[in-house]
């Protein structure tokens, strides 16, 4: 399948475009990549949802190791390999055990994690698969990252999937060298 929404040549973007993708550019990512190849062709999205992003990538009340496990549950739900790409390598540095990673790859709740990583991995799993959340899940979670930190997980979660759906839609490739392949 090729990409719908390829890179769109410097030369060819508009000044939003051009301003956006300099916003981008500039920021903690340094390149424009994944999600924001197809989002440039609105721009005004496009910076809302990178700011957004930035915050919740970045700076989120849970901290980067459960940020990046929370999208690495994401991308699985919606087998978004750029996403998995991206964050598995990211997830590992941030400290999510390989053991982790392979098993969220492979559809299978892992058998061994910290009591924080199991309280997002269910969250996460609960909200994507049902569509919401226990009383238990939700007390769990709340007792462990306050109001700020549920809110900034209802958030990574919400977030990426926006991001995915771009992407699938899009048939944004997965960036070359990647060495994290989503398992089939």
């Amino acid at each position: 399948m090729s990409e719908r929404l390829g890179p769109i040549p410097p030369e060819q973007m508009n000044d939003a475009q051009r301003r956006v993708a300099q916003a981008i550019i500039d920021g903690p990512r340094g390149a424009l990549y994944g999600p924001f190849v197809p989002l440039l062709r609105s721009p005004e999205l496009m910076d809302c949802a990178q700011t957004m992003g930035e915050y919740l990538r970045y700076r989120s009340a849970i901290g980067t190791r459960l940020s990046e496990l929370a999208i690495l549950v994401t991308a699985r739900v919606w087998n978004q390999p750029v996403e998995w790409a991206i964050h598995a390598p990211i997830a590992l540095q941030a400290g999510i055990g390989q053991d982790l990673i392979d098993a969220i790859g492979a559809r299978q709740r892992p058998a061994a994690m910290a009591e924080d990583e199991a309280a997002v991995y269910d969250f996460c799993h609960e909200l994507h698969t049902t569509r919401q959340v226990s009383d238990a899940t939700y007390a769990r979670a709340l007792a462990l990252f306050g109001e700020a930190g549920v809110v900034d997980l209802m958030g990574l979660n919400g977030y990426y999937t926006l991001l995915a759906m771009v992407m699938n839609a899009a048939r944004t490739s997965v960036p070359p060298g990647s060495a994290a392949a989503l398992p089939d």
